[in-house]
């Protein structure tokens, strides 16, 4: 028997209860696939991480759900970033870490506990439902929908609706059985996962968000979204948007999580996401 330690920290957290919560395995050696999905599974939260060396980055990590692996996810990005740092591994700056994942290089820098990553350049695609079929999915009027949704990959693909209010984004009331229709993709390993993420600017330079999906048939709500707030600047992108654009993205607040996400696309489109860390607390696991 072995004892495997990890920590517990909230990734877009403007206080210690807030954000969106994070395990992170310090040494995933020894933890095989199987393992390493039943421990997830355990913690139940949206994502756990686990920390494994890597002779390409500063380390490598692996991201499972409850129910599979992910080849890259925002919230983890930072989080895991942040416990990389704390555990000092040789020639790191404490400023910046390369992090190896299955969707590639992923480098995240700090300016204290402020963390930034650079997404991958975006891949787009049309979405293929109607737009009133979109607003029926997510129980809004058509009307709500007035700029062109698409599905984007930064990294993990997801369907991105932008929506005409600030209001409308808070009135959503998906349908889980539309939402198992009309916004799958398909998994790398085989099988469907359900989502959708909901903006609207509520100001010149502020977004509120709501990410969405389907889990065992029923509606769940992610709290903060790296990913997806990767996914909206591809989005800004693919729609020529006026570049450079800095936007301030809450996200959270109907679960009770309030989430605070920085989202920047520059002039030569690259796309950053940031967030504050807060480490909560450590414990080990005996196996």
């Amino acid at each position: 028997m072995a004892d495997h330690a990890f920590r517990i920290v909230n990734v877009f957290a403007e206080a210690p209860l807030e954000g969106n919560p994070l395990a992170v395995f310090e040494d995933g050696r020894g933890l095989d696939d199987a393992t390493m999905q039943a421990l997830a599974l355990q913690f139940n939260l949206s994502e756990t991480t686990f920390i494994l060396p890597s002779s390409q980055g500063s380390a490598r990590v692996r991201i499972f759900t409850p129910t599979f692996e992910m080849p890259f996810a925002g919230h983890p990005t930072l989080g895991t970033a942040h416990v990389v740092r704390a555990l000092g591994p040789a020639g790191l700056d404490g400023n910046s870490v390369t992090l190896e994942m299955k969707a590639g290089l992923i480098r995240v820098s700090a300016r204290g506990d402020e963390w930034t990553l650079e997404a991958k350049p975006p891949r787009v695609r049309a979405a293929a439902a109607p737009r009133e079929v979109l607003a029926t999915m997510l129980g809004v009027d058509a009307s709500a929908l007035t700029a062109e949704p698409m599905w984007v990959d930064t990294g993990s693909e997801q369907l991105v609706i932008p929506l005409a209010s600030a209001n409308a984004v808070r009135q959503c009331a998906p349908d889980a059985a539309l939402l198992a229709r009309d916004g799958s993709v398909a998994l790398p390993g085989g099988g469907k996962r359900s989502m959708a993420y909901v903006w609207a600017y509520d100001g010149p330079d502020a977004v509120v968000a709501r990410f969405f999906f389907s889990k065992h048939g029923a509606i769940v709500e992610d709290p903060g979204t790296g990913s997806a707030c990767a996914n909206l600047g591809g989005w800004l992108v693919a729609t020529n948007a006026a570049l450079p654009r800095s936007l301030v993205i809450s996200q959270g607040d109907a679960v009770g999580r309030h989430c605070r996400l920085g989202l920047t696309v520059d002039e030569a489109r690259r796309i950053f996401v940031s967030g504050r860390v807060i480490e909560l607390g450590r414990g080990s696991i005996s196996l």
